[in-house]
C-alpha cells in the first residue's frame, strides 16, 4: 500500500512539470492540443477536451507531456490507409478475428485523422509555439522546472504548517543491548543501554548510515592488503626463519609472526555522509593468497601443504582488521572504547536505539526560515551529488531510479510516517527540476540551450538537425534508464534496498 502512494506522489511530480509548460503556453498564447497524464505507452483514455486541448490518460502513469500543433505539422494520418477486407461467407476464425481487429484500427485511425485537422493551424498562426519570440520559448520550456520548484516549497511549508516539525538531518543512535550474534569484542566493555554514539575514529556520528559504514569497512577479512604492513609481515617471516627462500617447499614448519591490525579507517565527510564513492585503501589479494589468509589467520606456526611464494603468504598475513575508537556519552561522561575488533560479518554486536532528530516549526517565522534551510541544504547536497557524479567521484552503478524510489519511499512512509514520505516527493521535485534543466538535448536543458544559441548567432538549427540530435540523445537516455533500472533490480534481489 506504502509503495502505491509513492507511486502517486512520483506520478504528481511529473504532472505538475507538465501543467507547468501547460499553464506558460497558455499565458503565452500558444495552442495546446494534447495534455497526457503518463506516456502513450499501453491503453490509452480520452478524458475530454479543454478549450482545444484533448485530455489523456495513459495506463503507464510514470510520465506526462504537452503538444502543440507544431508536433505535428509534418505527420499526416491520412498518409496511412487501413485497408479493412469486406466480410465473406466461409471466412475462417483467424480472417473474423484479422478483420474486426482492422476495423478497430480504421475507426482509431478516424478518429485520429479528425482529431489531426482540428489540430491543423495556417503556418503563420499566432497561436504555433515557433512563431513565438525567443522569451516566451524560454518561458514555456523553463515552466517545467520551474513548477517543480515551486512544488517542492509547496510541501515543505505544508509539512512544517502541518506537522510543526522538519527533520534535522541527523539522528541520535544508542546502545540498547547485547546481540545474540556477537561478532565484536564491544562487550568485553563496560557498555549500558542508552550509551550515545558520540563519534568513531574521531569522526562525528550523526546517522545509522556512518555507523554501519565503519563497521563494515572496519571488519576483518575485506579482501586488501596495506603496502606498509606487508613490508612488516614479510620483515618479520624473514627474521623469524632464518635463510627462508622466495619459494618455500611443501611441508615446510614456519614460524608467523603476531597478527597486527591495519591502519585504522580515516576517510573524508563526503564519504561518510554518501556524497563520494568509498575506495579501498590498499592492494586486493588474488584467489590464492586469500586462500593462504584462512590457513594462517591467528596462527604461530604454520606447515606449507604445498609450495607457496613468500610474498604470497605477507600479504595473506596483512589482511586483517582495522581498528576502531568508539566515543559514546552516558549522561555527561564520555567514554573511550579503544581497539574495537569487528568480526568477519561486519556486525559491531549490538542491538541499537535510534532517534530522528527534528525541529519545531510552530511560529510563522520558524516555518518560513526553517523550510528555507530545509531546502537549501537539501538542494545544495543534491548539486553536490550530481558534481561527485559529473567527475567520477560517484560511479553510475551506484545510481538509482523510479524502482528504488518506490521501494526506499515505501518503507519511509511505512517506517518513519507520512511527514518523511511528502518531504522524499519534495526532495525528487527539487532533483527532477535540477536534472531536467541540465544542458542536454531531449531536455528541457537542451531546448534552452538550443534557445540561447539561437539568440546569441541569431541563426536557427534546422528542424531536421534539432530532431536528429535530440533523437540521440534521447536514445543514450533511455539506455541510461535501462541502466539505472537493472541497478534497482539488482539491489532489490540482493537485498541491499
Amino acid at each position: 500500500m506504502n509503495q502505491i502512494v509513492m507511486i502517486l506522489l512520483i506520478s504528481a511530480l511529473v504532472l505538475v512539470h507538465e501543467i507547468g509548460h501547460f499553464i506558460a503556453a497558455r499565458m503565452c498564447n500558444v495552442r495546446v492540443t494534447r495534455f497526457g497524464i503518463g506516456m502513450p505507452l499501453g491503453p490509452s483514455w480520452k478524458l475530454f477536451k479543454w478549450n482545444n486541448t484533448n485530455f489523456y490518460l495513459h495506463a503507464f502513469l510514470f510520465g506526462g507531456y504537452v503538444a502543440f500543433p507544431d508536433d505535428n505539422m509534418e505527420k499526416n494520418p491520412e498518409d496511412d490507409v487501413i485497408e479493412v477486407p469486406e466480410q465473406k461467407e466461409g471466412e475462417t476464425f483467424f480472417e473474423k478475428i484479422k478483420r474486426i481487429h482492422l476495423e478497430k484500427r480504421k475507426k482509431e485511425q478516424e478518429a485520429l485523422l479528425k482529431e489531426y485537422k482540428e489540430e491543423q493551424l495556417p503556418s503563420d498562426s499566432p497561436e504555433l509555439y515557433e512563431n513565438k519570440t525567443i522569451g516566451q520559448k524560454l518561458f514555456i520550456v523553463s515552466a517545467g522546472v520551474i513548477m517543480n520548484v515551486i512544488f517542492a516549497v509547496v510541501l515543505v511549508i505544508f509539512c512544517a504548517i502541518y506537522y510543526h516539525k522538519l527533520p534535522a538531518s541527523a539522528q541520535n543512535i544508542y546502545i540498547n543491548s547485547p546481540d545474540d550474534k556477537i561478532t565484536s569484542n564491544i562487550t568485553q566493555y563496560d557498555i549500558r543501554k542508552k550509551d550515545k554514539f558520540v563519534s568513531i575514529n574521531n569522526m562525528e556520528i550523526k546517522s545509522l548510515y556512518q555507523l554501519t559504514f565503519f563497521v563494515k569497512n572496519s571488519k576483518l577479512f575485506d579482501s586488501y592488503a596495506q603496502e606498509d604492513l606487508v613490508e612488516y609481515n614479510l620483515a618479520e617471516l624473514k627474521k623469524l626463519n632464518t635463510g627462508i627462500q622466495d619459494i618455500i617447499p611443501s611441508d615446510t614448519l614456519l614460524l608467523l609472526p603476531q597478527t597486527k591490525p591495519e591502519k585504522p579507517l580515516e576517510v573524508n565527510k563526503n564519504v561518510v555522509i554518501g556524497l563520494e564513492k568509498y575506495r579501498q585503501d590498499g592492494v586486493k589479494l588474488f584467489d590464492n593468497q586469500i586462500k593462504l589468509r584462512d590457513e594462517v589467520y591467528n596462527k604461530k606456526v604454520y606447515k606449507t601443504s604445498s609450495e607457496i611464494n613468500l610474498n604470497d603468504l605477507a600479504y595473506a598475513l596483512s589482511d586483517t582488521y582495522k581498528p576502531l575508537e568508539i566515543k559514546l556519552l552516558r549522561g555527561d561522561k564520555e567514554i573511550i572504547l579503544k581497539d574495537i575488533k569487528v568480526g568477519k560479518e561486519g556486525l559491531l554486536g549490538v542491538q541499537l536505539m535510534i532517534a530522528d532528530l527534528y525541529t519545531e516549526t510552530k511560529t510563522f517565522k520558524d516555518i518560513i526560515f526553517k523550510s528555507c534551510d530545509y531546502l537549501y541544504s537539501t538542494t545544495t547536497m543534491m548539486l553536490f551529488s550530481l558534481w561527485q557524479l559529473i567527475t567520477g567521484k560517484i560511479s553510475v552503478s551506484d545510481m538509482h531510479g523510479v524502482i528504488a524510489i518506490v521501494k526506499v519511499g515505501g518503507d519511509i512512509i511505512a517506517s518513519k510516517g507520512m511527514l518523511n514520505g511528502i518531504l522524499l516527493t519534495a526532495m525528487i521535485s527539487i532533483n527532477l527540476a535540477i536534472m531536467n534543466f541540465l544542458p542536454i538535448p531531449a531536455l528541457d536543458g537542451g531546448h534552452v540551450l538550443f534557445l540561447m544559441i539561437e539568440k546569441i548567432t541569431g541563426k536557427k538549427p534546422t528542424r531536421e538537425l534539432g530532431e536528429k540530435i535530440n533523437n540521440v540523445f534521447f536514445i543514450l537516455l533511455i539506455l541510461l534508464m535501462v541502466a539505472i533500472c537493472y541497478n534497482d533490480v539488482l539491489a532489490l534481489v540482493t537485498k541491499k534496498l
